[in-house]
């Protein structure tokens, strides 16, 4: 059966005390919603239609894809008012999974769980047992453990309020049996909106039988309404991402002070020390080691490669057996063969080392390509930019740089070329030979330095 997922994400977050739209709000940086279209999709989703409302084009253009279809719900007059704008858009033969833009945890597993457990005749709820269920519909079953209705915390009686297993607001139906019974919704309730869990009750009379299957723990299922509960989510999904990475074999130093906030690849005893953050998509070689708080964004890192403490990576590609830093900063295009060394505060920006070559202090490696072996000193600048346009420099194989040279680009230092420290070159250097750039050094004689006037 073709699954249609339904996505409601019209709600405004009042208590978020934000000018951005609760579903746009960041987990692990990326927007609530983004989250639970993914799930969707791992789950099998066929089509994906999202209610929108509060946030309007800012929340259809936030998530920038074209495959996604959009359902406006101009008023919000409830869960099952929601899910019906979207209706026009499904077709009748198709299994309808009902998502919250704001829950953002449930296992594609569990949405599966449903899934499997919904049918023609069958309409499928998903709930929890909470240990403090105030606020939430309880599930209603008869003598038989039967489904029979759900209640809201606002129309419950005092027997319902002592129910334990709640209901999620998840369900999976029959697209042409929802759609009938959305029309027959009404608003006679204490909140004066159209339930979607009053689907339930018809879905009984109707002679379906209602399967609640239940979520292995609350967590899974909790959804966001200020910026506590976000920090909840956010906590609960960084333990979640830590606990992956340990089963596949990481080391982890403290997995609370952990946070991968994208997909990670890693190797074989691969180690992580406290204070890390990945962003982005990662990938890890074997027995690469990650010093205390570093960053890495959309990174690839070789094989038994060290990166030392208080590093920025951010689009690099690093090979094998490589050391960095502490306190270097690689930005998008820095490209690291096998065996390089790059030191403590040192910056390289789109430009390619090569085998073997280091670059260890206080140096800027912006727009240039370094040859095998070459050493660059410290205090060494590539001038890339002339205040309109940027320029390449090119380091031969074998080239020794002094420190405090600045190389000005455009400019070409032949293989195994020697730059005297203290250089400025501003033109091409040949290879295999000796160049440096200084002007004359000069004492004066009996000068005396400058005194505050008293």
């Amino acid at each position: 059966m073709r699954l249609s997922v339904v996505i409601l994400a019209a709600g405004q977050g009042r208590r978020m005390n934000s000018d951005l739209p609760k579903v746009l709000q960041p987990l692990a940086g990326r927007p609530l919603l983004a989250h639970v279209v993914e799930s969707a999709r791992v789950a099998g989703a066929a089509d994906i239609h999202i209610v929108y409302g509060h946030g309007g084009q800012r929340v259809r253009d936030a998530l920038h894809d074209g495959q996604l279809r959009w359902a406006l719900q101009a008023e919000q007059l409830g869960t099952g008012h929601a899910v019906a704008q979207a209706m026009p858009g499904v077709q009748d033969d198709a299994l309808v999974l009902v998502l919250y833009g704001d829950v953002p945890l449930v296992r594609p597993e569990t949405l599966r769980r449903l899934i499997e457990a919904a049918g023609e005749q069958t309409l499928a709820v998903l709930s929890v047992r909470m240990k403090n269920p105030t606020g939430y519909g309880r599930v209603v079953r008869d003598r038989a453990g039967r489904v029979v209705r759900i209640v809201e915390q606002k129309d419950a009686n005092a027997k319902e309020r002592a129910i334990d297993e709640v209901n999620t607001g998840l369900l999976a139906a029959p697209a042409r049996r929802l759609r009938e019974w959305l029309g027959k919704l009404d608003n006679d309730n204490a909140q004066g909106e159209y339930y979607l869990t009053d689907v339930v009750v018809q879905a009984v009379k109707a002679g379906l039988t209602v399967e609640a299957v239940i979520a292995e723990s609350e967590n899974e299922v909790l959804g966001v309404n200020d910026k506590l509960q976000l920090a909840e989510v956010e906590s609960v999904n960084r333990r979640r991402r830590a606990e992956e990475l340990l089963r596949q074999g990481v080391t982890l130093a403290d997995p609370a002070r952990f946070d991968a906030r994208g997909p990670v690849e890693a190797g074989r005893d691969v180690f992580i020390d406290v204070n890390v953050v990945f962003e982005g998509s990662v990938k890890l070689g074997d027995r690469v080691r990650i010093g205390p708080n570093v960053t890495l964004r959309d990174c690839e890192i070789g094989a038994d490669t060290e990166v030392f403490a208080n590093c920025v990576l951010d689009g690099a590609v690093v090979g094998a057996k490589c050391r960095i830093g502490p306190f270097a900063r690689f930005r998008p295009g820095a490209v690291l063969r096998d065996e390089v060394h790059v030191g403590n505060f040192v910056e390289v920006k789109k430009s390619e080392l090569k085998r073997g070559a280091k670059a260890n202090h206080l140096s800027y490696i912006g727009d240039a390509t370094v040859g095998e072996r070459v050493n660059v000193g410290a205090g060494t600048i590539a001038c890339n930019y002339d205040g309109v346009n940027k320029w390449h420099t090119e380091i031969g194989d074998g080239a020794f740089i002094g420190s405090g040279t600045m190389l000005v680009a455009p400019v070409t230092v032949g293989a195994g070329a020697t730059i005297g420290a203290g250089s400025t070159i501003t033109k091409d250097a040949p290879p295999d030979a000796l160049t440096l750039e200084r002007s004359k050094q000069v004492t004066i004689e009996g000068w005396k330095r400058p005194e505050k006037k008293k």
